[in-house]
């Protein structure tokens, strides 16, 4: 359906033209479900904005159905036509209701009537769970339910293909799985979709294929098993065990224990780890920082989840400490019944005058 060759973007600076995409060649077939994937900053949703000429490529060609839509004399309306696209952040108007979001696009660029057109919407948004906002202005919605509505928006122009600019990026945590739902069940009726995203576990879960880019190529495709499971490059390999976590400083023991049990809540929430695991993990962080960590300096608190193994680490790295914090002896006097089962293995390192203690929990 699409085939990309040799695609390059390079952006104009007045100081040095930067190169966001070099050498960009794939294929996406008809019904395919492809996740983009990979660091932050290596061209992914430029890739996507050049699919459908929002960005002006530099050079290479895109083929859309037999088209290739670089050529100067492409009608990229029509294209674009085929191709519906859904932002990071929304995009509906404003001004106007629900319904009028999904109905403005076929009544005056594919010329249904309004009859047809709010009966289409009305489908749409029942599809999408949102039917009974019809009526409700975006402002009266939460960020899950506005990039609903911009599905059923964007479904109302009957694409052959929607792109899907990070689409969950914007959102609270606690509001992901409600558009990820909506997203695979368009994969389950056969749209062609193509996805950039961060969220590792739906790529897994709904894709046909995954590309992994960076520094502006596509360095590996394949399957999600082959992916995740068996990369052949190194680069890929350390993307996919990247382990993913947050990080809090200290200098005292009064700190913002509210704030940091937030963050925690909402780290698990994105990785959909077992809130009474959520609670452990509060729990021991709390005991550490209030009755056992030694304040003679800085202490950094990283807390880390390894996808792959599945494990959590709590990581604590203290200054200007050099006698042993725990051992597993102490961890089974120390935190009350709840929590030493999820303990698994402490590490208790020197480092000089500072010493890491380093927690290894099962989910």
């Amino acid at each position: 359906m699409i085939t990309v060759k040799h695609l390059s973007k390079v952006f104009d600076d007045k100081e040095k033209p930067f190169m966001v995409l070099r050498d960009v060649n794939c294929e996406i077939k008809r019904g395919e479900v492809i996740s983009i994937i990979g660091p932050s900053g290596t061209g992914k949703s430029t890739f996507l904005r050049c699919l459908n000429r929002l960005e002006t490529p530099s050079g290479g060609e895109i083929i859309v159905d037999g088209v290739n839509i670089l050529d100067k004399n492409t009608d990229i309306s029509a294209v674009r036509r085929k191709m519906g696209m859904v932002f990071q952040n929304f995009n509906l108007f404003n001004h106007l209701s629900v319904l009028e979001n999904v109905t403005t696009g076929p009544v005056k660029l594919l010329g249904m009537s309004r009859a047809e057109a709010e009966k289409q919407a009305l489908e749409l948004l029942k599809m999408v769970g949102l039917a009974e906002k019809a009526g409700a202005m975006p402002s009266e919605l939460s960020g899950g339910q506005k990039q609903r509505v911009a599905i059923a928006r964007c479904l109302s122009m009957k694409p052959e293909i929607i792109l899907f600019d990070e689409p969950t990026s914007a959102l609270d945590p606690t509001m992901v799985g409600e558009v990820l739902s909506v997203i695979r069940q368009l994969a389950r009726q056969g749209m062609t979709m193509a996805i950039v995203t961060h969220e590792m576990k739906f790529a897994k879960d709904v894709s046909t294929r995954i590309f992994f880019m960076t520094d502006g190529v596509i360095y590996e495709e394949g399957t999600p098993e082959v992916i995740f499971n068996k990369p052949s490059k190194v680069a890929t390999t350390a993307f996919i065990n990247k382990i993913r976590g947050i990080d809090f400083t200290l200098t005292s023991r009064d700190c913002d224990f509210p704030g940091m049990d937030s963050a925690i809540e909402a780290f698990c929430s994105k990785y959909a780890i077992a809130e009474d695991v959520s609670e452990k993990i509060k729990n021991i962080v709390r005991q550490m920082i209030a009755e056992i960590i030694p304040m003679n300096g800085r202490v950094v608190i990283n807390v880390d989840y390894s996808e792959k193994k599945d494990r959590i680490y709590i990581s604590f790295f203290c200054e200007n400490c050099r006698e042993a914090i725990l051992s597993d002896d102490r961890v089974a006097t120390i935190f009350d019944a709840r929590i030493r089962p999820l303990c698994m293995t402490v590490h208790d390192d020197p480092d000089g005058s500072n010493r890491l203690v380093r927690l290894k929990i099962g989910c």
